[in-house]
């Protein structure tokens, strides 16, 4: 690996911290905007449920985001802060679809504590000013004038030091804020304030409340005509108007999120902290408030936002599981809820650690996560690509061939699946048993190879062989038309649709037939003077019986598109190269005409095409494999993608109105065909090697993620191969809170296909699992599960004390072989040159495997090194060991084995605070720190003196906005042989965000092109908001502020949205670069395959 790295998302965000709802896109469309982190998805609420509209990356971490509406406007706007103090204010542009910029800036104090409850921006209801709490002790105003234009900011002294919420109240004559804040005595208070920009400070408000709940935390204001404040604490609910004051108790519970149900604020839904949603009603005269209600609705996820969309529906954002649309009933269902789930948007965050095997033993990585919090913690298997779930296999060697057919041209699902063999052809059918079942149709010619076979109308079946064409009448099935070759001819290559025939008849004849109600007339032939050696006229025009065009593929490396019926030449397209096209097919997605060329050596050309002039544009190459490729297409939810099959399967779809190609977990398909019978609805026939198999495809997308529920939350995974098991530790919630039987941290054995817990291994009362490994011995042949765990004590600042245990697998249990007691919280584990190396608290301590009596062992201590504050990470790599301190950077360890002694090399002498590290190569290694940095330092072995020696080079450094838990070796993408892609070494890393991320380690001159390529990205393509990509990536701690761009790390996102760029900003690009826009696409569709 390199120093020249080039970081992409394989896996967006998808823990959502804020969500709004209001008329932003159009007036009449009520609007959702989630925000997750660095991203903003727009959706708009239909009939059918929430349809995206946008998705948009924005170049900072959102802190705050709000809707609002500036006088005489017809649609909302939208305010976003971010935590490096920018913000911007966005509307939705309807003709462009594209957010635009009405204002932004930067809100930075030179000096300044930031808030330790997180930044607050509110906006005044009668919008007239933005108020932000981003330092203790300031209040930031930003005043708006009429037409919506932001003024100029200025701050005011707040006396409150520890704020903990702030918001406008309505009804009042002036802005007036409420802010609950701590004392020095830990208690809590609500005071009022009015704003008076004139003057530019605080006047004194309408009310204050002093000793409210030690746990108030949220202050509600309520909407005129009732006005005044819901304040919302750990045990009580108190809402506060002028003297009016009534309280509601409730059982202990910290609520996290809330929601406003009605306009006039006479109900709101709450959310606590174990997912328990509350509705909480105000009943009223209209005027004044008389009473307050609580009532428990049901369990959702624990959110981190509530939106109520409309009629009963409400969307769940979380951060710690999946999001939710869920509607409330009026009446409760069985278990006495009154939520149910809709809809469920997957959530990877918290992200606590993965690793990545290869499952299905294909050379293909699949990445496990241990994903959630609490009672939503899951594991989540994401894999690249599209698995077939088998429904039926049969033994069919040497298929040559396949196609479905229906019993009548009105039916809807196939009957019949024709099979073609060398020398004949068979015909299958689901019987009454719902299985596949030998039949006949009399009309066929079952002694000779099928070349093609479809449904035609006038409900009749059309048989090509190489002797003739055959129209069968689908009620009768006899024979009703034949259309023979004249003699010395052979058909060798056909294809048909409703209504029309077209064969190559050898030597370069082309024949073109009709299809009536038992006829076929042949209407036009030529002769092209070259082999022909594919065919397609797929209807993409208005018609869907009949085609307007054909595409005829040559020996000549060219590609021919003729008008029907007249087969009048209109586009010739020579393909380059030394290779003969050997499928075309025309297929429409999202209402687009294109032509597919599939090479025969597995190389893909698409165009756009007219289905009118034929004229061919935009052409793009990409390499699916190294076999002929044959197209088919077929239709899941829907929707028309297209197979191609190679020595690599591969699903062709769009989205966005953009080709992806996405791997089917199926290696060396020969034949598919579509076969939506009534038995197996939406399934394909597809064979592989010797069976045929008829299966469901996944929902098609890039990566597939399946999701494994375990009620508790997920620490440490390892995954062990002898045995096919995966070792994962659990900890349980003290409080217990969510759950009535009380469970202990445990280290779980679960099955590697299934996922199943085969054993639970209990620890200890107050033992927290830290750390798993497999690892195996010197002089001993088992596999061994390795836990690293500490004792936490209330009364202890850092553990004291820890235990190594050491599990065999034996018949799917866990057995205890070992124990070490240890002197310290066991962070982390390392195999090490077939011993033991654990980073405790502050040592690095190596373990040897010693044997006792017969049989038996223990981990004796050999060698330690101390020098650290808390060993957090530690990786290896052979006789080295580096390790990510708690606040000192990263230090690289020598071990001598002849001396036995561990011993210091280098180390960064930067103060950061890491989150994990992992080796590039033998002398670079890459850290992640708590400021959402990545950077990457390098051993100076070749340096003049020892101080120089002793210090590890920073190299690289990168803003990647993201909070990385766990970096690891490995790919999601397919390697395959021939491509660019297979020969770069990849990481992948996962993040409390829900990110799954690939860091790839480019050659210096491939990384200088991405470099100038995103320097040219930036100059065309603005960021959202107007917020700056430099500065976004350049690297930024408290300690460190990088004002220039981020150092041998380029932003694969930003390179990969080049692919998304209109035609004219592409060329603009390109234009840039000084390479042509095809040259650019190849180069960036490779690095796609990444991940």
């Amino acid at each position: 690996m390199s120093i020249w790295n080039y970081c992409v998302t394989a896996h967006k965000p998808t823990n959502v911290t804020h969500s709004c709802v209001g008329y932003f896109t159009s007036k009449d469309e009520l609007n959702l905007i989630i925000a997750k982190y660095t991203r903003i998805e727009i959706h708009k609420l239909t009939a059918e449920g929430l349809e995206p509209v946008s998705d948009v990356p924005i170049y900072g971490r959102i802190a705050t985001m709000k809707l609002f509406r500036p006088p005489g406007e017809t649609r909302d706007w939208l305010f976003i802060s971010t935590e490096r103090y920018k913000f911007c204010v966005l509307t939705f542009n309807e003709e462009t679809g594209e957010l635009e910029t009405k204002a932004h800036g930067a809100v930075q104090e030179k000096v300044g504590r930031p808030t330790d409850h997180g930044q607050i921006g509110i906006i005044s209801p009668d919008c007239s000013l933005i108020g932000l709490h981003l330092y203790d002790g300031h209040f930031k105003v930003i005043p708006i004038d009429e037409r919506g234009n932001l003024k100029e900011a200025f701050n005011i002294r707040l006396e409150e030091l520890q704020v903990i919420d702030i918001t406008f109240l309505y009804g009042c004559l002036r802005p007036t804020i409420a802010l609950l804040y701590q004392d020095s005595k830990d208690q809590r208070h609500m005071k009022t304030y009015e704003v008076l920009l004139k003057d530019k400070d605080f006047g004194e408000g309408p009310r204050s409340q002093s000793n409210l709940d030690a746990g108030a935390s949220i202050i509600i204001p309520v909407p005129m005509p009732l006005g005044g404040m819901i304040i919302v604490g750990e045990r009580t609910i108190v809402y506060l108007n002028g003297h009016i004051m009534k309280t509601i108790p409730m059982p202990y519970s910290v609520t996290k999120a809330y929601g406003r149900v009605d306009a006039d604020g006479s109900r709101y839904l709450l959310s606590d902290h174990n997912g328990m949603l509350h509705l909480l009603a105000l009943t009223h005269d209209k005027e004044r408030v008389l009473a307050l209600k609580l009532e428990p609705l049901g369990e959702t996820s624990s959110a981190s936002t509530i939106s109520y969309l409309d009629n009963g529906v409400v969307y769940i954002g979380s951060s710690t599981g999946d999001s939710q649309v869920v509607r409330l009933n009026t009446e409760p269902d069985a278990k006495g809820s009154y939520v149910h789930v809709l809809d469920t948007h997957i959530n990877l965050g918290p992200i606590t650690d993965l690793c990545v095997v290869d499952l299905e033993r294909q050379g293909q990585g699949q990445v496990v996560t241990c994903s959630g919090v609490q009672k939503d913690g899951s594991l989540r298997i994401v894999r690249n690509g599209i698995g077939i779930n088998e429904q039926a296999s049969v033994e069919l060697p040497g298929i040559k061939g396949m196609w479905s057919l229906r019993a009548s041209s009105a039916a809807t699902f196939d009957t019949f699946l024709v099979v073609t063999f060398i020398s004949e052809t068979r015909i299958l059918a689901i019987n009454k048993e719902d299985e596949l079942d030998e039949t006949e149709i009399d009309g066929f010619e079952n002694e000779e190879q099928t070349l093609f076979c479809c449904n035609a109308l006038h409900d009749q079946f059309l048989q090509v062989v190489g002797g003739s064409v055959r129209l069968v009448s689908g009620s009768t099935r006899q024979l009703v038309a034949s259309w023979a070759p004249p003699p010395g001819h052979q058909i060798n290559i056909a294809t048909a649709n409703n209504t029309q025939v077209l064969l190559a008849t050898g030597g370069g004849n082309l024949v073109y037939l009709e299809i009536g109600p038992g006829t076929l007339t042949e209407v036009r032939s030529c002769q092209l003077g070259k082999e022909i050696s594919c065919l397609d006229m797929n209807p993409v025009g208005a018609d869907p019986d009949s085609s307007a065009l054909a595409a005829v593929g040559l020996w000549s490396m060219e590609v021919v598109l003729y008008s029907l019926p007249h087969l009048a030449e209109l586009n010739r397209e020579p393909l380059g190269g030394e290779v003969i096209p050997r499928s075309v097919l025309f297929c429409c997605f999202e209402g687009m005409p294109y032509l597919l060329v599939a090479l025969g050596d597995g190389h893909l050309c698409n165009y756009l095409v007219d289905a009118t002039t034929g004229a061919l544009w935009d052409r793009k190459k990409i390499s699916l494999g190294t076999q002929p490729i044959g197209l088919r297409t077929f239709r899941s939810k829907q929707t028309t993608h297209v197979f191609a099959a190679s020595d690599r399967l591969t699903v062709i779809y769009s989205s966005n109105k953009k080709l992806l190609y996405s791997n089917v977990n199926m290696r060396d398909v020969s034949h598919m065909s579509p076969f939506n019978s009534e038995s197996f609805p939406d399934s394909l026939a597809i064979s592989v090697e010797n069976n045929l198999t008829i299966g469901t495809i996944d929902d098609i997308q890039k990566l597939h993620i399946r999701t494994v529920p375990l009620g508790e939350q997920p620490r440490r995974i390892a995954h062990q191969d002898s045995t096919r098991t995966f070792g994962l530790v659990t900890i349980v919630e003290e409080s217990g809170g969510w759950s009535d039987h009380k469970k202990a941290n445990a280290l779980r054995l679960l099955d590697s296909q299934t996922f199943e817990t085969l054993h639970r291994f209990e620890m200890d009362v107050n033992e927290v699992p830290c750390s798993v490994l497999s690892c195996a011995f010197t002089d001993d042949p088992l596999d061994y599960y390795c836990v690293g765990t500490a004792y936490m004590k209330p009364d202890e600042v850092e553990p004291n004390q820890g235990r190594i245990l050491v599990f065999a697998v034996e018949d799917h249990k866990l057995m205890l072989v070992a124990e070490k007691e240890t002197k310290g919280a066991v962070y982390n584990l390392n195999a090490f040159g077939g011993k033991l190396l654990a980073g405790i608290n502050s040592r690095i301590q190596l373990y040897r495997w010693a044997s006792r009596e017969v049989g038996t062992h223990e981990l004796m201590p050999e060698c330690s090194h101390h020098g650290n504050i808390l060993a957090l990470y530690v990786v290896t790599r052979g006789d080295f060991i580096v390790v990510g301190d708690l606040m000192k950077s990263i230090s690289l360890l020598m071990y001598k084995p002849e001396e036995g002694v561990i011993e210091d090399r280098a180390r960064d002498y930067n103060a950061n605070w890491m989150t994990a590290v992992e080796v590039l190569d033998d002398d670079t290694f890459l850290g992640a720190e708590n400021s959402f940095n990545l950077f990457t330092v390098r051993k100076n072995s070749d340096a003049g003196t020892d101080e120089e020696r002793q210090k590890l080079e920073v190299v690289g450094e990168y803003h990647l906005g993201l909070f990385v838990n766990r970096i690891r070796h490995g790919s999601l993408g397919m390697r395959l042989p021939e491509s660019e892609a297979a020969r770069i070494p990849t990481l992948i890393y996962g993040t409390v965000e829900g990110v799954i991320g690939v860091l790839a380690s480019l050659p210096q001159d491939q990384f200088a092109v991405l470099q100038r390529l995103q320097t040219a990205l930036n100059k065309v393509v603005k960021g959202v908001g107007g917020f700056s990509h430099e500065q976004w990536r350049s690297f930024s701690n408290e300690r460190k502020q990088n004002e220039l761009v981020a150092t041998n790390f380029v932003d694969g996102d930003l390179i990969e949205s080049f692919l998304d760029l209109s035609k004219p900003r592409m060329d603009e690009v390109a234009v840039h670069m000084e390479i042509s826009v095809e040259d650019l696409c190849k180069r960036v569709e490779e690095l796609t395959r990444l991940h």
